[in-house]
């Protein structure tokens, strides 16, 4: 089955769409990106992520290119075209096609580039992964200051991945003046007792939808949060781990640079968190 994708208002076979060699997503990496999930042909927390992707663009300075509610039927009807069930749909919007290349801003009536694409991912929420827990290493974080603007640049925290796979591990934690700041494409946190440990939201992290939403469960659930920094000793020493983000919603953690934590297993406190945020998201889902 050939791919139906969506650029600049036009629904096409992925092999014929086509972006300008100019465009500045491609020459610069100016442009700014989502990842929304979809389970049961339903969207997980879209609006949490129009929301960041107008900060995104307003952070930028760049022209959003249409409304959310366009952006809703955009997705809804990609969801149909390419009979997604489970999966997900990557958005991202570029400042646009200048006509030639130059480091300054183009004139602000340049239209931005807007693509969407689908990828199927059956059984998305029940991946075996889950129930095993990743592996992770510790890499300095040596990315720009601005992490909280969801940019496509994306090439350290793809080296930093490919440094884990190297070593067998699944995915890295990046690490900043002696403190985790996060994964490659996730949220951290670590957990002692009941207590859920994750560092505050800044310029040095992304603001994540599924961090604010885990959160807010954990809360109603009578867990405790505290949003503090963690060093990588500190969480080899916690009871359990857990990264969070749009497509693993709640992963467990339970090796750090060889060091197993708690029992080496997935703990319950990440089970619960994870049973917890499907089950609500699921019933939110559009």
């Amino acid at each position: 089955m050939t791919r139906t994708v969506y650029v600049n208002g036009q629904y096409l076979p992925e092999h014929e769409a086509t972006v300008s060699i100019f465009d500045r997503g491609f020459l610069m990496s100016d442009g700014v990106y989502e990842v929304t999930s979809v389970l049961d042909g339903k969207l997980i927390d879209f609006d949490g992520h129009c929301v960041r992707l107008s900060r995104s663009l307003s952070e930028l300075e760049m022209a959003a290119p249409c409304s959310n509610e366009t952006l809703l039927e955009i997705h809804r009807e990609l969801v149909r075209l390419n009979d997604i069930t489970d999966g997900m749909i990557y958005l991202q919007v570029t400042r646009g096609n200048p006509g030639d290349r130059d480091f300054a801003y183009p004139a602000e009536d340049t239209p931005p580039t807007l693509v969407l694409f689908t990828q199927s991912k059956p059984g998305l929420a029940d991946a075996p992964v889950a129930k095993v827990g990743w592996k992770v290493i510790s890499v300095p974080d040596v990315r720009w200051g601005r992490r909280d603007i969801k940019t496509t640049q994306l090439l350290y925290p793809s080296m930093a991945k490919m440094m884990a796979k190297k070593v067998g591990a699944d995915d890295a934690w990046l690490v900043e003046d002696g403190m985790v700041t996060e994964g490659t494409s996730n949220n951290a946190y670590i957990v002692k007792g009941k207590r859920i440990i994750t560092r505050a939201l800044s310029t040095d992290i992304l603001h994540g939808i599924t961090r604010a939403a885990v959160l807010r469960f954990a809360a109603e659930a009578q867990f405790e949060v505290e949003e503090r920094n963690f060093t990588i000793a500190e969480a080899q020493d916690a009871d359990e781990a857990f990264i969070t983000s749009a497509t693993a919603f709640v992963m467990p953690v339970v090796e750090i640079d060889g060091t197993a934590l708690g029992t080496g297993k997935p703990g319950s406190v990440t089970a619960r968190m994870r049973e917890l945020y499907l089950d609500e998201m699921r019933k939110a889902a559009i």
